[in-house]
């Protein structure tokens, strides 16, 4: 029950802390100090997961449901149905965002921030594909695990949590970053789901 209580914890915190990096870049928009806030933000969200990580060894994947008293989730064929091909796209995602940060943008994830506007690759199609695997992944994991806590918490706290930071706090660092170039990206490609068929 400690890690449960310390994960909802730690996403409010995340929660409050993207609310005060969006009021400090506010004030003073420029480059620099969007870099700096931008840090801060992507530590904070990795640091907020870390009660999650402690959980998956105790109490467990398979028992947090017992934990907080909740059914686990019915039906494990139509889970796993449904989960492997979740995983495997999530980690499409992950993969070629990461590949086209360092390729296109000289940059990586979280720390490592690009010098443009990544545009090329999977960013041709969704602006934010690393967030979309991770959402994929954790969905993924839950539904495997057979965890109504777990998935209840990826649904329920983590993607909105994380979303919120991405329109409330990066887009506004990435247009402190990149300027118009960003913001035409921004009106062309879509935010989370993929833009399917052919480019043109």
């Amino acid at each position: 029950m400690v890690t449960l209580i310390a994960q909802v914890t730690a996403i409010v915190l995340f929660v409050g802390v993207t609310v005060a990096l969006r009021i400090v870049l506010s004030r003073d928009p420029t480059r620099e100090r969007a870099q700096r806030l931008s840090r801060v933000s992507h530590a904070f969200f990795w640091l907020s997961l870390v009660p999650l990580y402690v959980g998956v060894v105790s109490p467990g994947l398979t028992h947090f449901d017992e934990v907080v008293g909740l059914p686990g989730l019915p039906w494990p064929m139509a889970r796993a149905v449904l989960g492997v091909p979740m995983l495997a796209v999530g980690l499409f995602f992950s993969v070629a965002s990461m590949r086209a940060l360092k390729v296109l943008g000289a940059g990586s994830m979280a720390f490592k921030l690009t010098q443009a506007v990544v545009q090329g690759d999977v960013y041709e199609r969704v602006r934010n594909p690393m967030s979309l695997g991770l959402y994929l992944q954790f969905t993924a994991v839950a539904l495997l695990a057979g965890s109504t806590t777990l998935l209840l918490g990826c649904l329920c706290l983590y993607v909105p949590a994380h979303v919120f930071n991405l329109k409330f706090f990066e887009e506004h660092e990435l247009a402190a970053r990149h300027g118009a170039s960003y913001e035409a990206y921004r009106a062309r490609v879509p935010f989370i789901v993929p833009r399917l068929g052919r480019l043109s």
